[in-house]
């Protein structure tokens, strides 16, 4: 998009990435303008994820405006009431995903479009190929497979893609601190943010309880027989093996988490290993032309992708199968399906098949 100017809204949270993202496409010319989300409060921890002040100096050095939009009472009836209910009902959610598709991609990109944007520019380490010779955008790995954050975007529909812009996808992190540094900007050396911003979010998913929902329940084998007593199931994952209570001969791990009966069922490690997956809620950004398609999917965000076949049931869910065995496939989190680098969509695991 070099020497053409759009109007562009960058979405900042006052990290280094985002800071230079803005500042890259100011260089080249565009009318940018800052936003910033204000989406939680310190409630159950630190809220490392976004920083609106910084994000204000960035802008203010930068020569650009800075907005804050106060989001905090949608991003807990959209973001934190669900992951809190997954983890009630022994799924591990992925909170990430929707708040990307709701808030940075969503109610953000409206509001730009509202003042006129032409687009929304994110800190991601993702790419989108658009071009005259395609019908729709693509979303692909950023080249940084360190950084790629592509996993967490599946969600996003095609207008979204078209409206977005990555500006660091093709660029190395080491290479983003460089040009942070060049410029002078205070973000320079800032830490790596964490994955979820709720702090303790077993606090938080108990503060959103019913008495009954936060109940101890039981420890058992494959056989039923009861091994100790667990404190809750939202704070138990699969695959699992520390701080479960329980003495054994063997390591034993999570293998399944019973919503209806509360019971937690551990088992050896090979236990863990599933031959494939339902997922559901699956967002496709390119269409599939086969009943059975062969690609890769990634289960979890650091996970490497792995060989599979996929056929796509009624509604929105597809069975997996994968070519090799694969430990802890985890309800609740995000199976995201790859050609190579390009993303072909992604959906919620359901359950895992033995």
């Amino acid at each position: 998009m070099k020497g053409d100017n759009k109007k562009i809204v960058v979405a900042m949270s006052g990290g280094v990435d985002s800071s230079v993202a803005a500042a890259l496409l100011v260089e080249q010319g565009h009318d940018v303008q800052g936003v910033s989300l204000r989406m939680w409060e310190e409630n159950h921890g630190p809220r490392v994820c976004s920083d609106h002040r910084g994000a204000a100096e960035v802008a203010k050095l930068l020569g650009i405006s800075h907005t804050l939009l106060d989001l905090r009472a949608q991003f807990v009836e959209t973001v934190v009431k669900p992951f809190a209910n997954d983890y009630l009902h022994g799924r591990t959610p992925n909170p990430c995903v929707a708040c990307n598709r709701d808030f940075k991609l969503g109610t953000l990109l409206k509001w730009a479009r509202e003042r006129g944007a032409d687009y929304v520019a994110t800190g991601h380490y993702a790419r989108i190929a658009r071009g005259e010779s395609v019908s729709h955008p693509s979303l692909f790995r950023g080249l940084d497979r360190g950084k790629d954050q592509s996993y967490f975007l599946f969600a996003l529909s095609r207008d979204q893609l078209a409206h977005t812009l990555f500006p660091l996808g093709e660029w190395q992190k080491a290479q983003v601190r460089e040009h942070a540094r060049r410029l002078g900007l205070p973000v320079a050396e800032r830490q790596e943010s964490q994955d979820i911003c709720f702090g303790d979010y077993k606090a938080l998913v108990a503060s959103y309880a019913d008495e009954n929902e936060v109940s101890a329940g039981d420890v058992i084998d494959r056989t039923g027989r009861v091994l100790g007593r667990h404190g809750g199931i939202h704070g138990v994952t699969v695959g699992q093996r520390r701080g479960l209570g329980i003495s054994a001969a063997e390591p034993l791990y999570v293998v399944e988490i019973e919503d209806d009966t509360k019971r937690v069922v551990v088992g050896r490690k090979n236990e863990l290993s599933s031959d494939g997956l339902i997922a559901r809620s699956v967002n496709w950004l390119e269409n599939l032309s086969y009943a059975e398609t062969e690609a890769e999917v990634q289960i979890r965000y650091r996970a490497p992708a792995i060989g599979c076949w996929i056929r796509q049931r009624d509604g929105q869910a597809c069975e997996v199968g994968f070519n090799a065995p694969v430990t802890a496939v985890t309800p609740g989190q995000a199976a995201v399906f790859y050609r190579g680098d390009q993303v072909l969509g992604g959906g919620w695991i359901e359950r895992a098949l033995r």
